[in-house]
């Protein structure tokens, strides 16, 4: 059984950035993007996990790649961003002109995955590293990693509000005795000291 499974959120995008939703649209990391994707290989400098697992997107593959871990990372489509339909490429202020209300977790996307779906997704992601002897890292997105932390500690997946993530952040999950917790959460890279730092 998995000791930790740990969740980095990939590095600043151009989208991320402007805060306009993201899934299907495969973008790369920005400059800085790149260069907390490699701060954060610093940070790890090396360590090992049992399994390392990755969206089939550029920007959590090219995250996985820069720390250090693209030659042992398994692709899993279950760690796809939500799409968000009819929603892509929108920010939330933009979406309110036209629904002044609208809250993604409460109301969801048009033409898009509905939460139960991203939620069943996460639910395999979990039931997977759950197999895996050791420590297992899942390199991703903003609210598929949420969803699955909810889910993680058997909550509704719209628990997944509560759990805001930075880009190129470190999360992680366990156990305290035989209860699912979170024992880190949403450490940006800015915050990590690397290896010979004070």
């Amino acid at each position: 059984m998995a000791n930790e499974i740990w969740l980095f959120r990939h590095g600043e995008t151009e989208w991320s950035k402007s805060g306009a939703h993201t899934s299907r649209t495969d973008l790369s990391l920005t400059p800085d993007g790149r260069g907390h994707a490699k701060q954060l290989g610093r940070w790890l400098a090396g360590r090992e996990f049992s399994a390392v697992f990755t969206s089939p997107l550029k920007r959590a593959r090219e995250t996985c790649e820069l720390a250090g871990y693209g030659d042992v990372a398994q692709i899993d489509p279950n760690l796809h961003e939500w799409d968000y339909g009819d929603y892509e490429g929108l920010s939330t202020p933009d979406i309110r002109k036209k629904r002044p209300d609208w809250n993604l977790w409460r109301d969801g996307v048009p033409n898009g995955e509905a939460i139960g779906q991203v939620a069943a997704r996460s639910r395999t992601v979990i039931d997977g590293a759950l197999k895996v002897e050791g420590d297992v890292a899942l390199f991703a997105h903003g609210h598929v990693l949420r969803i699955l932390t909810a889910c993680w500690l058997d909550q509704t997946p719209d628990a997944a509000r509560l759990y805001a993530l930075s880009t190129a952040s470190v999360s992680s999950l366990g156990f305290e005795r035989d209860t699912r917790v979170i024992t880190t959460w949403n450490i940006s890279v800015g915050k990590l000291k690397c290896e010979g730092q004070t």
